[in-house]
């Protein structure tokens, strides 16, 4: 048995020591082993301080009480009976004195262990520079000092509660304490001890009720956070007054050592609990009543300016730049000729939506995958700033055959994912697909050289074995290619990972993963590094625990690497008077409820938010760096200092990092939150709520009670110089009406400075509506969308009639992303309407666009052509979806019966005495073809073979018009009062 109990302790000791330095090898491989040190060495010291304070206090008071108990118990009835129990505790009595303190010291030691974050925050912690108007003090000690404070005193109490039971009953199991006779009887060894720690309990007491007056700073209400009417005039007395309570209370106790009675601490026990009662909830209940009540809207709005102001400067909206917006609804032609930078920032690819189409087009083998929510970001192509929509083409173990699963394939051989994907966020192709400007494998496009290969990311495997010896043959699958092996192997050439250079490194990781094939296998040599904690939220989250990271991780190719750029949060809930929020609830939306790459920030309730770090995950190496935002964020400061500064100064930045770093979207959400109530500044009004707002439903999504998300789209706003890369988000009026109530959009650009952001980063700008205002929100607009009989040029149905027939049996229809838009004098709103087939691989193709203006609305099959329907004509700006790479040919309805789908495409007359008439006429029959097949595959239900006749089609009609004569034309008409006329030859591609 002792052999046994050895080597299971032995076992024990040697896991838990293989995970510590896996932990080192880890954080030493990343450059971060201060936070690992710093996190461990603090958590140690907490731990060892609050074990012997607690274990020492249980240990002393059962050690006194039983050296000071009597040496003959008294003969009574009640000692009798407890003979019983001293004979039974007598043979543990020893193990116990260790036991009880140990396992209490334990219990004690973990929890303060579990304050690191709040000691080193009030340890490291810096000024503000702002005081609160209550107390006069500097926030920082709200924010610093205060929850340490309070944990000491909740500490305290809670270590001479556990004492003063021990000590209780020690002494009346050996008779030192009488509770039945005479309260003479208790010895005065007893009698001093008890009152002894009584007396330092209450006094701990007394400095609870003291520092309970600054907690009320951030005392929580449906009104508002922090002091009201009745703290300040009611509550904030009276704890005062129970703390000098108590210190007398305290007195008593230990006067009681000398009077050699129980009865006046009883009494002072008493008088302090009925004060407690009477002063620290009667009276307060009884001013709130009769003298808040009545007059509660003059009396708390002091209390409620100091919330406004507090709660705007901790959510930084306090520099909101608010303009009253009285939007017209009207729709003339020409309108939008001031705007004309807006209209083609338009995004048309919905990232919500057209996944799959990427996973269809670009991912090339089932084993690479992108994620379910796509990102938007810019890029500079071919001399332009362009919107795009880009994945990253991740590897995906599940799509791997399961005849090639094992472990040697799993962990060395399917190691990473290849390449970037971009499409064009205004532009799609004649089948509705995206128009990519970077795709295949290997990548080909306009993004330049980069390192394609993606070892760390959102899907990566749990770990993997890659490098090797030079001159070693290749084991690490890279990309398929049409060479006789059918695929290019690669070995690992980064230092990201851990090397595996020992016998004791690869035991230890064996031990970790608990897989002996470490160590058995011959792809494990001391020339492979081991990568693991591979998603790049999970290792920013390591390296700096003290973040709360933005929820959705975005790619970008920077400085010719794949750069994963996450934004960090410093939070705070104790900011005083600021309003409390739920953050999780506030970055929810119809995106977090339906995708799992996108998750809602789990901070819990915060009143104090920062965006104060920038951080970059390398694909490649896994290397991270966290970049300072917000230097003048005392949290930040606070941390900075604790972990020995390994957050490096926004100096850093490159001008090539910075074209991609954005606005925020979790912190945007968190905004616009408080924004639904505090754009309101004067507290009559805040306290009658009548002004109030909310963020409307997402129309687009079936299911109820999800928020719109807000949106990435290159704007001007009034009053704005030129369109900038921004995110916006509307609001309605709180309850069931859905007009528009105001359009927030912020600077989303941080421009292509190194080092420096623009000026008007971060710049809030919104728009109020005038409070009698009828235009329509995006709840109307969409059931407009939903129920409309207007028809289009580009098709022979109405668009209700489009939705219906695309939403029978065999296919269905998704309503992309409502963009709301102040342009024109007024909003307009856009939408884009995909259609895919109902099977298993089918994939979403935009067919058609919405507009709506006012009480207007109009769709066709390119947002060019729906502007100028609803404004006239001629919208007056130019969407860029109609040329090159946008939607060239009117595409026929996809409707599963094949009906709606118009007229065979036939030449006009002009396009007779071709100069090339027999390439005419193998166009003109390969045009019929194609047509006949794409109704074929429409009344099939087959939309694959349906885009290749589209296809077909669209390059039938570009070899008859380069045939015909210059100044001939081309005609397909949808039907035969709708007809298209395509352009000469000389112009731009049909």
């Amino acid at each position: 048995m002792p052999t046994i109990l050895i080597l299971v302790a032995l076992g024990f000791l040697i896991s838990i020591g293989s995970s510590l330095w896996t932990e080192v090898l880890w954080f030493k491989s990343v450059g971060y082993e201060n936070v690992f040190t710093t996190q461990l060495v603090t958590k140690i010291v907490l731990f060892v301080i609050g074990f012997v304070i607690t274990a020492a206090l249980v240990a002393s008071s059962l050690l006194i009480a039983y050296r000071t108990r009597p040496i003959y118990a008294p003969v009574t009835a009640q000692q009798q009976n407890l003979d019983q129990y001293r004979e039974a505790i007598e043979p543990l009595r020893k193990i116990a004195i260790f036991a009880v303190p140990a396992v209490l010291g334990l219990l004690a030691g973990t929890g303060a262990a579990g304050q690191w974050q709040t000691f080193l925050l009030w340890r490291n912690g810096s000024s503000f520079g702002t005081k609160d108007p209550q107390f006069n003090l500097d926030l920082s000690f709200f924010v610093f000092t205060l929850p340490w404070i309070r944990f000491l005193l909740g500490f305290f109490t809670m270590a001479l509660v556990m004492a003063l039971l021990a000590a209780a009953f020690t002494h009346y199991v050996y008779g030192g304490l009488q509770i039945q006779t005479r309260a003479e009887r208790t010895t005065r060894a007893t009698r001093t001890h008890l009152a002894i720690l009584v007396a330092v309990l209450v006094l701990v007491r007394a400095a609870t009720y003291w520092f309970d007056r600054y907690s009320l700073s951030v005392k929580d209400s449906t009104l508002l956070t922090g002091i009201r009417y009745t703290d300040a005039n009611a509550v904030l007395p009276a704890k005062a007054i129970l703390a000098v309570a108590a210190v007398m209370v305290a007195g008593i106790f230990v006067a009681s050592i000398w009077t050699r009675s129980w009865r006046l601490p009883v009494v002072g026990v008493a008088l302090l609990v009925i004060t407690s009662l009477v002063v620290g909830n009667i009276y307060p209940a009884l001013v709130q009543r009769f003298q808040v009540k009545p007059s509660e809207k003059s009396l708390e709005q002091p209390y409620i300016e100091r919330s406004i102001k507090a709660t705007r400067a901790a959510f930084g909206i306090e520099s909101v730049k608010t303009t009253p917006y009285t939007a017209t609804t009207e729709a003339s032609q020409g309108q939008l000729r001031d705007d004309a930078e807006t209209i083609p920032g338009i995004r048309l690819v919905d990232p919500i939506v057209v996944s799959p189409t990427f996973k269809q087009l670009q991912s090339v083998k089932s084993y690479y995958a992108f994620p379910d929510a796509l990102d938007v970001d810019r890029y500079n192509v071919d001399g332009k700033v362009s919107d795009t929509v880009v994945a990253v083409r991740e590897l995906d173990l599940a799509g791997v055959p399961l005849n090639q699963r094992n472990w040697l394939n799993d962990h060395t051989v399917y190691t990473h994912g290849y390449g970037v994907v971009a499409a064009y966020g205004n532009q799609r192709t004649a089948d509705g697909e995206p128009v990519f400007y970077e795709r295949n494998i290997p990548p080909t496009g306009k993004l330049g050289d980069y390192e394609p290969r993606v070892y760390f990311g959102e899907k990566s495997p749990s770990y993997s074995i890659v490098g090797g010896a030079s001159g070693a043959s290749p084991r690490e699958f890279d990309y398929p290619d049409n060479s006789t092996a059918g695929q290019k192997n690669n070995t690992y050439a980064g230092k990201g990972g851990v090397a595996l250079s020992s016998f004791a490194r690869q035991a230890a990781y064996a031990l970790k993963y608990r897989e002996l094939n470490l160590l058995l296998s011959d792809a494990v040599t001391d020339n492979s590094r081991i990568l693991d904690h591979r998603e790049p939220l999970e290792r920013v989250e390591r390296v700096a625990p003290w973040l709360t990271p933005d929820g959705n991780p975005y790619p970008a190719v920077v400085d010719g690497r794949i750069q994963w750029i996450i934004d960090g949060y410093t939070t705070s809930a104790d900011y005083p008077y600021s309003k409390l929020t739920e953050v999780d609830t506030a970055t929810s939306d119809s995106v977090t409820a339906r995708s799992s790459a996108v998750q809602a920030i789990g901070a819990g309730k915060v009143n104090y938010i920062r965006n104060s770090v920038k951080a970059t995950v390398d694909a490649y190496d896994g290397s991270i760096k966290l970049y300072s935002w917000d230097d003048k964020d005392p949290v930040l400061k606070a941390w900075s200092k604790a972990f020995g500064n390994t957050v490096l100064p926004m100096s850093q930045i490159s001008s090539d990092l910075m074209a991609h770093l954005r606005y925020p979207e979790d912190l945007f959400k968190v905004q616009r939150k408080i924004l639904t109530k505090y754009h309101v500044t004067d507290a009559a009004s805040f306290y009658g709520g009548q002004d109030f707002w909310e963020v409307p439903e997402d129309p687009a999504q079936e299911a109820r009670n999800v928020d719109q998300p807000p949106y990435y789209l290159t704007l001007k706003m009034p009053e704005q110089a030129a369109a900038k890369f921004s995110l916006t988000t509307t609001f309605k009026p709180v309850g069931d009406r859905q007009v528009l109530s105001g359009f927030l959009a912020v600077d989303a650009d941080a421009g292509r400075t190194a080092g420096q952001p623009s000026n008007d980063y971060g710049t809030l700008r919104l728009l109020e509506l005038p409070k009698d205002s009828q235009v329509k929100g995006p709840g109307q607009v969409q059931n407009d969308i939903g129920s409309s009989n207007q028809t289009s040029a580009a098709f022979s149905l109405t668009l209700s009639q489009f939705l219906n027939n695309a939403r029978q049996p065999g296919s269905s229809v998704t309503l992309g992303n409502l963009l709301t838009l102040p342009v024109g004098g007024g909003l307009l709103y856009v939408q884009p309407i995909y259609v895919s087939a109902s099977s298993t691989t089918a994939f979403p193709l935009s067919r058609a666009t919405v507009v709506a203006f006012g009480n207007k609305l109009a769709w066709s099959d390119t947002l060019d052509g729906a502007l100028d329907g609803l404004f006239g004509g001629n919208s007056g700006a130019t969407a860029g979806d109609s040329g090159t790479g946008g939607a060239t040919t009117p595409t026929p309805t996809p409707s599963p019966s094949g009906t709606g789908g118009g007229s065979t495409p036939t030449p006009s007359p002009s396009s007779t005495g071709a100069a090339n008439p027999a390439a005419l006429a193998q166009a003109l029959s390969d045009l019929q073809a194609a047509y006949a097949a794409g109704q074929e595959a429409l009344r099939k239900n087959d939309f694959a073979a349906y885009g290749e006749a589209q296809k077909k089609l669209d390059d039938a009609i570009k070899r008859a018009v380069a045939a015909s004569p210059k100044g001939g034309s081309a005609t397909v008409s949808p039907s035969p009062s709708a007809t298209t006329t395509t352009p000469a030859p000389s112009a731009t591609t049909p």
